[in-house]
């Protein structure tokens, strides 16, 4: 019979207190003495066995060692990891829970983030070094497009919850739409949520939309319309599309690397990011 090595988790369980110690360079007493007295460890227990620590219990000692180097108190860093307060820019924990595909720890880094700091900062601070991280890691071989897929659900399901629609009885005057073939939609949700935080709502049509169907919805709301075309490779950035959306009226932008080579109307404005699109939508 061949031993286990403690090194690596029990399957679906989760890491003995030692391990975890040696992991992180903290003394298993100081681990020990963070769940006695601030509650900060194992987020679940089995009766009758030692506790386990999972991959987003990891990721919460991570932020609580990193609270204290930079000069927080130990039950000050324990007390802003309950509030669910987030350090700026910290994708390591985001990328731990992806990992492990803990939906409920990569919620709460997200909407702690996105509530300390705003829809921009999160996406270009936190959500996107975190993706560049998982792509740089499918390239070296790893498969991990399931995470790739799991955090964009996680993300997306933040930004509706921590910045839904505006209220209001005034009909949007923005439209938000991939063109065809694309499925890369994400990038919108990001701006349509940065819109609503700043009380400009926007129609988001999502991923692979038909140039028709931009027409369609032009005429259907017959005024002044700012268009946002997202293209995340060249074969998809469809100058169709832009033909339509200035023919139809509205002021169209691109956005998204695979516009970067191609050569555009002249009315058509490029948006190099996440805060030019905003600034020049609000």
């Amino acid at each position: 019979m061949v031993a286990r090595s403690e090194s690596t988790a029990e399957p679906g369980q989760g890491y003995p207190v030692r391990v975890v110690a040696e992991r992180l360079g903290i003394p298993a007493a100081t681990l020990r003495s963070w769940n006695q007295r601030y509650g900060i460890g194992p987020a679940t227990h089995r009766p009758g066995r030692h506790r386990l620590y999972s991959e987003a219990d990891i990721a919460l000692l991570e932020r609580m060692r990193a609270l204290i180097k930079s000069g927080a108190t130990p039950a000050g860093a324990a007390g802003l990891i309950r509030a669910g307060s987030a350090i700026r820019g910290d994708s390591g924990p985001l990328l731990a829970a992806a990992f492990a595909l803990d939906t409920a720890a990569a919620s709460r880094l997200l909407i702690a983030h996105l509530r300390d700091f705003g829809v921009v900062s999160t996406w270009d601070e936190l959500c996107r070094p975190a993706f560049a991280e998982i792509v740089a890691r499918q390239g070296a071989g790893e498969g991990c497009i399931d995470v790739e897929h799991f955090l964009s659900w996680c993300v997306m399901s933040a930004l509706h919850r921590t910045n839904p629609p505006p209220p209001g009885e005034v009909s949007p005057r923005v439209v938000l739409a991939c063109t065809r073939g694309e499925a890369h939609s994400l990038p919108l949700e990001a701006l349509r949520a940065a819109l609503a935080e700043r009380g400009v709502g926007a129609h988001t049509l999502g991923p692979d939309v038909p140039t028709e169907a931009l027409a369609d919805t032009l005429r259907r709301l017959d005024g002044p319309v700012a268009v946002v075309l997202w293209s995340q490779q060249e074969s998809t950035a469809l100058t169709s599309v832009v033909r339509v959306g200035l023919a139809g009226g509205a002021r169209v932008h691109v956005g998204g690397p695979g516009w970067a080579e191609v050569i555009l109307p002249a009315a058509a404005i490029r948006v190099t990011n996440l805060s030019d699109a905003v600034r020049r939508l609000v």
